[in-house]
């Protein structure tokens, strides 16, 4: 996974702008968040968190870069109930290798993520009277970002959130390998 678009301030506004538009569609149709944390629960609630590239790179500009967030709009409220600096490693697999239960940005049953979340943690919500209109937004969302793929020059890929998340780590990795040349940290 190339990182530049986390780098690029046109990037990094555009997406911030779409998400601010999707979170004034959202507010308009009264989704009901209870707060339970069950929509981070995946295998207990039964479902998957699916990402594109494009939102990968954006959560990793205002999540784990907050120095690139353009609205530089992280809450410290949110900060605040991390055990840990921000960042890589969170804890993404068991000891086994599988993937850990649920999203590691779950964090004592609240989204330690929440300003770069992805598309589908801002419109799904558990309760019922919001399941005819998630399919068709999700739809409707998904496609603008589709768009910015093109737009930006992002390779396309539709992810499970976790497996994104591994790519990310990987990718963030590479970057600091490539500081690294010559033995020392790169000059600052």
């Amino acid at each position: 996974m190339d990182l530049k678009p986390a780098f690029q301030e046109e990037f990094l506004l555009a997406m911030a702008s779409l998400y601010r538009r999707v979170d004034v569609d959202i507010a308009g149709r009264q989704g009901v968040c209870i707060a339970s944390g069950r929509c981070c629960r995946f295998e207990e609630y039964g479902h998957r968190l699916y990402v594109t590239q494009a939102e990968l790179i954006y959560f990793y500009a205002v999540s784990l870069r907050p120095e690139l967030d353009p609205a530089k709009n992280n809450s410290e409220a949110h900060t605040a109930v991390l055990p840990r600096t921000a960042g890589f490693p969170l804890p993404l697999y068991n000891g086994d290798g599988e993937f850990a239960p649920g999203c590691p940005w779950q964090v004592q049953g609240m989204c330690s993520a929440r300003s770069g979340r992805p598309l589908g943690c801002r419109i799904y919500f558990c309760d019922s009277g919001s399941r005819g209109w998630q399919g068709p937004v999700y739809e409707y969302w998904h496609q603008q970002i589709t768009d910015m793929h093109v737009e930006f020059d992002i390779g396309y890929s539709y992810l499970e959130w976790r497996n994104g998340l591994a790519l990310l780590r990987r990718a963030e990795d590479q970057i600091t390998d490539s500081a690294m040349v010559g033995g020392g940290p790169a000059a600052g």
